[in-house]
C-alpha cells in the first residue's frame, strides 16, 4: 500500500461496513448484503477522492483510496462475481434489464374489457 498509512477513520469505516455486511448476509443473503456493502464502499471511495483534492491538513491520502479499493475488490470476490458493478454508473434513475422467467409467456392475454356489438373502437 505504499509508505503512507491508512487513516484510522477509513479503517474504522471499512470495518463497520464489513460487520454490517456479515450481519445483513445472515438476514437477506449474500447478494443483497454485498450490494449494500459495495454501495457504501463506493460512497466512501468518492469521499476519499474528494478529500484528496483538499489542501492542507484535511487532505486525504492515496493510501486511503487504495484501502477502500482493496475492500471493494474483496467484497466482489466474496460475492462470487455475481455483482454487476454496484456504484459504477447505475444510479437511482437508471433501470436494469429484467430477466424474464422462462415459464412466463411473452405476450400474456389481456383483459380488454367489455365490447359493445356493432361499434368500432375508434369512434
Amino acid at each position: 500500500m505504499g509508505t503512507a498509512r491508512v487513516s484510522d477513520e477509513v479503517v474504522d469505516a471499512i470495518a463497520q461496513i464489513e460487520l454490517h455486511r456479515q450481519e445483513m448476509q445472515k438476514e437477506t443473503g449474500p447478494a443483497a448484503a454485498s450490494n449494500e456493502a459495495l454501495r457504501k464502499l463506493h460512497e466512501l471511495l468518492e469521499r476519499e477522492r474528494h478529500a484528496l483534492q483538499l489542501p492542507g491538513p484535511d487532505a486525504g491520502h492515496p493510501a486511503n483510496i487504495e484501502a477502500v479499493t482493496s475492500a471493494i475488490e474483496k467484497v466482489k470476490r466474496l460475492a462470487g462475481g455475481g455483482i454487476q458493478g454496484a456504484g459504477r454508473g447505475q444510479g437511482h434513475g437508471q433501470t436494469q434489464k429484467r430477466m424474464s422467467r422462462p415459464s412466463a409467456p411473452h405476450n400474456p392475454h389481456r383483459n380488454k374489457g367489455r365490447r359493445t356489438m356493432g361499434r368500432r373502437g375508434d369512434r
